[in-house]
């Protein structure tokens, strides 16, 4: 069982905020990160659907289809599965609701990530702060890190930066020291976004 402490969101506040400050993009990086939050910004009115919809900022939307789905509009928001039919990986069977008739696929990517986003009730999310969204994105990925590994940061967040060096799952449940994302994780993107997509996010004031 995950420790509670694990998961609470104000005593986790002030490390993600000293991990943002310290945080800095690998200069080998640099140029994939900034190709990624391009596309990101070409396709910033289909993420605004999103936030309309449920209230849910739309760079967030855009990170987790990076990390999730390679920004691949084809693929379920929840794993990278292909939309034309539920979800076969964790989670499984997901959307829940069948697709709608005569759609050319199984379900279009809207109704796909509106699904994926509420089943973790961001739509009821109330603090938008930087330290509350890098939680919540570390929740929607799992807490295996954290529990099981907390001398890595969690790849999902930190890759792509001199937060991160090596180690993550290879697997559901398998684990490899010496293996390294090759992902841009949620961090790097989101150092880039704010600036050229003028995002605005409340930070808190890291303590110690």
């Amino acid at each position: 069982m995950v420790n509670k402490i694990l998961l609470s969101l104000q005593d986790l506040k002030p490390e993600y905020q000293k991990l943002w400050n310290r945080c800095e993009i690998r200069p080998d990086k640099l140029s994939s990160t900034q190709n990624i939050v391009a596309k990101i910004i070409a396709n910033r009115p289909r993420y605004e659907v999103i936030e309309q919809k449920i209230n849910v900022p739309w760079y967030f939307v855009a990170v987790i289809h990076n990390m999730e789905a390679s920004l691949n509009f084809t693929k379920h928001l929840h794993n990278g599965d292909s939309l034309k039919k539920r979800t076969v990986n964790e989670p499984s069977g997901r959307p829940l609701a069948g697709p709608i008739k005569g759609q050319e696929v199984g379900y279009t990517w809207e109704e796909s990530a509106i699904d994926a986003l509420t089943m973790k009730e961001f739509n009821r999310v109330k603090d938008w702060s930087l330290s509350a969204q890098l939680w919540q994105l570390e929740r929607y990925n799992g807490v295996g890190y954290r529990q099981y590994h907390p001398e890595v940061l969690t790849p999902y967040l930190w890759s792509g930066t001199n937060n991160y060096k090596k180690g993550k799952y290879v697997a559901d449940g398998k684990w490899d020291a010496n293996a390294v994302s090759a992902q841009i994780g949620v961090v790097a993107l989101l150092k880039v976004l704010i600036k050229e997509a003028n995002i605005n996010i409340q930070e808190d004031v890291a303590i110690g």
